[in-house]
């Protein structure tokens, strides 16, 4: 069938070409991440500073100007921050991303989503380093933990396809539609507070849009599922966990194909 032909071939070709790049990516990863402290006097220390300022912020806004009396509140705020950076800087970078890397992709062939790759991996690295910083709070604070953690890490798998995936997708028509940028800041800030990154979905709104928020929206379910998992030692909504898996891979696939099929005009255009 030539369609399942046509299917093969792709995933073949893929594989091929993680294992060839790959350790283009890591080099481009250690470079960039070297990059954006090279200037700094604090160097690397921003890394764990600039999550922590921020949880700061929200924590003072919500927790004492609004009242907010949610248990172990700084650790649900910087959970939920962590994991809405990684979404939040993967996709917003990578709308432009081929245009960025301009003096790459006009005079070598790497394929595009590798671009996106590598951005993924900058922001893993800095979502990994707030984690580890989680993990201290949560110590400190004497949080327990059951063997519910162990959610954390398909959730984890969850966020990097469904990120992957949107920003590959995103990636290519952002070649051919430059107003695209703005758009998506304009959605990923609606997103935003749609995600419960500073409050408990469930307390704000009435049943009928909790229930949307938290199984439509997967930035919001995946929040509130590793903290459910991480700090409150109850179980996820397994099922759904599977279901954006599903739905998380096959927005890669999509968006690997698509790349595929249009690469070779993006140097036309940019």
């Amino acid at each position: 069938i030539p369609g399942q032909e046509r299917i093969r071939k792709r995933m073949k070709r893929f594989w091929k070409d993680i294992k060839r790049y790959m350790p283009y990516a890591k080099y481009a990863t250690k470079s960039g991440l070297k990059s954006e402290v090279a200037s700094s006097h604090l160097s690397w220390l921003w890394w764990i500073l600039d999550p922590i300022l921020f949880m700061l912020v929200y924590w003072f806004i919500f927790m004492v100007i609004f009242g907010q009396k949610k248990e172990y509140f700084h650790i649900f705020v910087f959970v939920g921050l962590s994991m809405w950076n990684l979404f939040n800087k993967t996709v917003s970078g990578s709308v432009r991303i081929v245009a960025a890397n301009r003096a790459v992709v006009t005079k070598v062939y790497i394929p595009k989503y590798f671009l996106i790759i590598i951005l993924l991996f900058q922001n893993l690295f800095k979502m990994a380093i707030s984690f580890g910083i989680v993990i201290v709070m949560m110590m400190w604070s004497h949080v327990p933990v059951s063997y519910n953690v162990i959610y954390v890490i398909p959730i984890f798998v969850d966020l990097i396809l469904i990120t992957f995936g949107v920003s590959a997708i995103l990636a290519h028509f952002g070649v051919f539609f430059d107003d695209l940028k703005n758009i998506t800041n304009v959605g990923l800030r609606i997103l935003f507070y749609m995600s419960g990154i500073f409050y408990v979905i469930t307390d704000r709104v009435n049943e009928a849009i909790a229930t949307l928020l938290l199984k439509v929206n997967p930035v919001g379910f995946l929040i509130d599922a590793c903290r459910s998992a991480l700090v409150y030692c109850e179980t996820p909504h397994r099922k759904l966990i599977l279901l954006w898996f599903v739905i998380g891979a096959a927005l890669s696939a999509i968006g690997v194909a698509i790349i595929y099929k249009n690469e070779n005009n993006y140097v036309k255009v940019i």
